[in-house]
């Protein structure tokens, strides 16, 4: 298998996205977090609803109700204490369900429907909320740093790996192009870049626990990859979307984060 071609769209979109990214997080105010959280989220949302209701489309009703619920679960991860998470729950399976009620779809997707559009929310909202709960922890810009540079070094390193040197299929029938060669440069480029975060700007770190974090976010971002891989190969689409250049929809961009926020959260949380 020979190597492809070097991407340049990734690199100019990486260009324009970082030093934004690096000044909204290191200098804005949590508020501003939240809004590039949300709208990321948002984004994603839609393009989740795309990847079901790709024929006869969402009605406005469910994409407007499929929004709210996702505001509404990262607002209880910003501002918690506020509505509980018993009565958030309530309000998505009782939309979900209420939104068929002023849909054109034939009563066949009565079923499939509302599971899909209860889904969306709670997979994306609950998922990404966990960048806001890190983001609010001491040191939390520098956590944050650390979350994406590791996360982007595992899939970095995987796509490159690969690509050039991939022989053995890690799950076929879900990702084709995946390889258990890939998942160990993704591997090795995850624990470079855990030392290098220690290094910049998490000196808490121990060896130890760059060692740990690189495994724990490698596995946890494959496994992210490959549940987005299962549905877009479930709905018959490559990509998500074409949002972003080189890369494909922002569900397609943030697949490995929704579970590696999670997973990163909890280790500082419980280990650290």
């Amino acid at each position: 298998m020979t190597a492809k071609r070097w991407d340049s769209r990734r690199v100019y979109a990486a260009l324009v996205f970082l030093p934004l990214f690096y000044a909204l997080v290191r200098y804005a105010p949590p508020l501003a977090f939240f809004a590039l959280v949300a709208t990321a989220a948002l984004l994603s949302v839609a393009e989740y609803y795309r990847l079901h209701f790709r024929e006869e489309g969402l009605p406005a009703a469910g994409l407007t109700f499929g929004f709210g619920a996702t505001a509404l679960i990262l607002a209880s991860f910003q501002w918690p204490g506020g509505i509980s998470e018993r009565t958030i729950v309530l309000i998505i399976v009782t939309g979900a369900l209420l939104h068929r009620l002023g849909a054109r779809r034939t009563v066949t997707h009565g079923l499939m429907d509302p599971a899909v559009v209860a889904f969306g929310p709670l997979y994306i909202g609950l998922c990404l909320g966990h960048l806001l709960l890190t983001r609010a922890m001491p040191e939390g810009e520098f956590l944050i740093f650390g979350l994406f540079l590791i996360t982007w070094a595992a899939d970095t390193g995987a796509y490159y790996v690969g690509t050039s040197l991939g022989r053995h299929k890690l799950a076929p029938s879900i990702s084709p192009n995946k390889t258990i060669e890939g998942v160990g440069g993704g591997l090795v480029a995850a624990v470079l870049a855990a030392f290098l975060v220690q290094a910049w700007f998490l000196p808490a770190l121990t060896a130890a626990d760059c060692v740990a974090v690189a495994c724990l976010l490698t596995i946890a971002g494959l496994l992210g990859d490959l549940a987005e891989s299962a549905m877009k190969r479930g709905a018959g689409v490559k990509d998500s979307g074409s949002l972003i250049p080189g890369h494909g929809g922002m569900l397609d961009r943030l697949d490995s984060l929704l579970f590696t926020a999670p997973a990163f959260y909890y280790y500082v949380l419980l280990v650290k």
